[in-house]
């Protein structure tokens, strides 16, 4: 039961004429901090209880989410929905008992489904119950048609309160489906996380299961973490999530997440993430653009069970294609901006500040992959890239999972190699040397590394090249400083015919030790530029 919009209306004309006193609670049991708002009764909350449902949920029939007044909320266009902006004396917490304002995003066409939001203090829950007043929006909006209780969108943190611009600040966002994203230590948005990821590229449709609830309960400190509940609800899957979000030099996540079947899942995705990989320097030749480059990742980074570190460029392919990097108790994945040359971009949206996200796995994960999704894409309006890890293990109806890892929303890896150089680019061109015949089914790869133990090889000493291909052949190998920097660059020609992918692998060493990590990359000569016509 949830306190009527008439009793708060009517409490907050009496603070309005002094009869109720700063710091006085207006809705019964409500802090300072969230007496603007109407908030449902106080309901005990825990993280085991919220377990228990998601457990309960997936023994019953999946019952979809209906989008209060479709015919109201189908009109709330993208236009429409960027002018009802949450106003922020309604924001909870932002009086400082919290340390972190929040504000919630409004529902519309695109963000159709409604999200329930609860503030938790002391093991009790509270709804916040909708009402267009908690939104500027135009008078004639279609918005202020919408029912009272009609539920959000999703939700966003905001900068600590005692900055001058938290206002208009943000930093963490959870919005559609089970997407979140945050911003890393450049101070910018980029690729996003997502719960759970159900038959992404397989025969069966894809799912996005929906974070249905949040249970939000603030920081008392600016180095005390958030932390935000959630229940997960889909055809096939429920879940009990936690977040513990830490804003740092960029943000941190503590993620746990319990999950029920429903029903058999062909391809079952844990730590998602998704990104965009339009173009970059090795496949720009034939992207049609004014920019040398567009992308919020450039590569999957990879840390194996067995200490390997690898290096995977992305790919714009021709069909969608699905990768796989089979482990045991992976170390940590990412999908990584490691490109940071403002040069390399030269536009206005700031790639090069885009944020890399690593996923470091707590407790043991078992045997599995590491799978990446590159879908075709024309624009960079699309997210086209998806990483996630597969557990060998059939997902079958029934069974139930737990997991544990922590997200690093950040510029560069929270783990360096600091042994090992890192390829910085990879470029293709045609086969041969200069001033000579250029064999026509040959195409040279450039791989650029840099890293400080490279600084240690004695003046005349070359590493060796290692690098190997899953067909074709491998010809004309060589290795090279680069003038006036502190760049080596491995070059080899790859002769190969068909238009079946190939999967070449290089890494550089002294000895017998290796002195970069591994570069991987899939060659797709029936990609048109990447072969020479």
């Amino acid at each position: 039961m949830t306190t009527s919009v008439e009793r708060r209306r009517f409490l907050k004309s009496m603070a309005a004429a002094g009869l109720i006193l700063p710091g006085m609670s207006m809705v019964n049991g409500a802090s300072a901090a969230n007496e603007k708002l109407d908030l449902g009764e106080p309901q005990s909350f825990s993280f085991d209880a919220l377990i228990k449902r998601a457990e309960a949920m997936a023994k019953s029939p999946y019952e979809p989410p209906v989008a209060p007044d479709p015919e109201i909320v189908g009109k709330i266009d993208y236009d429409i929905h960027g002018k009802l902006h949450y106003k922020r004396e309604f924001s909870p917490y932002a009086d400082g008992s919290g340390t972190y304002p929040l504000t919630f995003f409004h529902l519309g066409m695109y963000f159709a489904k409604p999200v329930h939001m609860h503030l938790v203090d002391g093991g009790k829950s509270r709804e916040v119950v909708y009402t267009p007043d908690y939104f500027d929006m135009p008078e004639d909006s279609i918005a202020r048609k919408l029912s009272e209780n009609s539920g959000f969108a999703g939700f966003r943190l905001h900068e600590n309160v005692e900055r001058d611009d938290w206002k208009t600040q943000d930093w963490a966002a959870f919005l559609g489906a089970s997407y979140f994203r945050a911003i890393g230590d450049e101070g910018q948005y980029g690729l996003s996380a997502r719960g759970i990821v159900v038959n992404t590229a397989t025969s069966q449709p894809e799912e996005f299961p929906d974070f249905r609830e949040f249970y939000i309960e603030p920081a008392k400190s600016a180095n005390a973490p958030v932390t935000v509940y959630a229940l997960l609800d889909g055809p096939s899957i429920t879940g009990a999530y936690r977040f513990y979000l830490t804003r740092g030099e960029g943000v941190t996540m503590d993620v746990e997440k319990h999950l029920f079947l429903r029903k058999d899942i062909e391809r079952l995705g844990i730590a998602p993430l998704t990104s965009m990989f339009w173009y970059s320097e090795q496949n720009k030749s034939f992207r049609f653009d004014w920019r040398p480059e567009v992308h919020d990742s450039d590569g999957l980074e990879l840390w194996t069970g067995n200490g390997e570190r690898i290096w995977r460029q992305l790919n714009n392919p021709e069909i969608i294609r699905t990768s796989a990097f089979g482990d045991k108790n992976p170390r940590g994945f990412g999908l990584m901006q490691r490109d940071r040359e403002v040069s390399h971009y030269l536009d206005g949206v700031r790639y090069h500040r885009r944020p890399s996200l690593w996923v470091e796995p707590l407790g043991a994960w078992e045997d599995g992959a590491v799978q990446l999704v590159e879908i075709p894409t024309d624009d960079e309006i699309h997210d086209n890239i998806g990483a996630f890890w597969v557990p060998n293990a059939p997902a079958k109806a029934g069974n139930s999972y737990q997991f544990r890892y922590r997200l690093y929303w950040q510029a560069q890896n929270p783990f360096p190699m600091d042994k090992l150089a890192h390829a910085t680019a990879t470029r293709m061109g045609r086969g041969g040397n200069p001033g000579t015949v250029r064999p026509k089914d040959e195409l040279k790869f450039s791989v650029e590394f840099e890293g400080e133990i490279l600084g240690t090889l004695a003046y005349g000493e070359f590493p060796e090249v290692i690098v190997s291909t899953s067909r074709g052949e491998i010809v004309r190998t060589k290795i090279e400083p680069i003038m006036d920097t502190r760049i080596w660059r491995a070059a080899f020609d790859l002769k190969v015919e068909g238009n079946e992918p190939v999967d070449l692998r290089m890494y550089l060493k002294r000895g017998d030790a290796p002195l970069s990590e591994t570069w991987m990359f899939q060659h797709l000569p029936g990609l048109r530029g990447q072969t020479r016509e």
